[in-house]
């Protein structure tokens, strides 16, 4: 099958690139402008811009499918990089291009928690991006994932960094909101099954790890993996540091944003069963996918 890939050189599109070549897909990737080309054998690099409609006129002629993976966590508006241009409009302008190049199948990732009534800018934008697709002509399948980690990801190396590092590893609130980590070649796994699974098509599927852990578990989980004594834990109260989170998270080098810790407060946590057996999935357990990752790596 021929693949066309948006968001490749991104953490979880690179591991469904790889996947893809490995399982005798044609894989056409798009890069912005032409920026960070791919060095994966088997993959063809195309310049685009996602956010430009023109920009994929004949791009993906010849193509059998689409796998939709652009997303943000955190806006930035004075660089033009917004949920509504990254999510809503990004995703009408593929679903166009792939209406107008007769590209039948469209795998949309959007993210766990999103909803009509969410309580934050990037859930309601992941939402109506994922309504632009349900109300498409095309064969559609969309995947929510959890937290998704692995190698390259940012948020459990952002953990790992502080159980180096620190005699104490700040935790906003109680550290008791949940959390369904899944283990990126999972995800992957499910995208790739889709492709060949008619039964997918028209469905939404929640994509979460075997074991829901508190984000307190997840910490020592992570220690574990590192082969370090579970970590100090500091626990900040949320009514003071929702001030300040609110005051400098107007500078990009600042951690975490209003939306962020909302979300990071209201879990981030589903039932990955269906997934599972609609992709004969073995999921990999936390503690196995942990120390694959992070294992004896005490350097980095």
């Amino acid at each position: 099958m021929r693949v066309f890939v948006t968001g490749g050189t991104g953490f979880v599109g690179r591991e469904i690139l790889q996947q893809l070549t490995a399982a005798g897909h044609t894989v056409r990737s798009l890069a912005r402008g032409g920026k960070r080309r791919l060095d994966l054998a088997g993959v063809e690099c195309v310049p685009g811009d996602i956010t430009d409609s023109k920009s994929l006129d004949g791009l993906l002629e010849g193509c059998d499918a689409v796998i939709h993976l652009v997303g943000i966590i955190r806006e930035f508006p004075s660089r033009g990089i917004t949920f509504e241009r990254l999510h809503v409009e990004a995703t009408r302008n593929m679903l166009a291009a792939a209406t107008e190049q007769k590209v039948p199948r469209f795998i949309h990732m959007s993210a766990n928690g999103s909803r009509e009534n969410a309580a934050t800018a990037y859930h309601f934008s992941k939402w109506r991006a994922e309504q632009a697709v349900r109300d498409s002509a095309l064969a559609w399948t969309v995947f929510r994932p959890s937290l998704i980690y692995g190698r390259s990801d940012q948020f459990v190396n952002l953990l790992a960094g502080m159980i180096r590092k620190l005699p104490l590893v700040p935790v906003l609130g109680d550290g008791q909101y949940r959390l369904s980590p899944v283990a990126v070649e999972d995800v992957a796994r499910g995208f790739i099954a889709a492709l060949s699974r008619e039964e997918s098509i028209a469905q939404n599927y929640a994509c979460g790890g075997p074991q829901a852990v508190t984000y307190d578990q997840l910490l020592k989980a992570v220690a574990v993996a590192l082969r370090r004594s579970p970590p100090c834990i500091l626990h900040h109260p949320v009514s003071l540091m929702r001030p300040v989170i609110y005051a400098f998270e107007r500078f990009s080098a600042f951690p975490i944003t209003s939306e962020q810790l909302t979300m990071l407060l209201e879990g981030n946590v589903c039932d990955p069963e269906e997934w599972r057996k609609a992709f004969d999935l073995t999921l990999t357990p936390l503690a196995a996918g942990l120390q694959q990752m992070l294992g004896g790596n005490e350097s980095t």
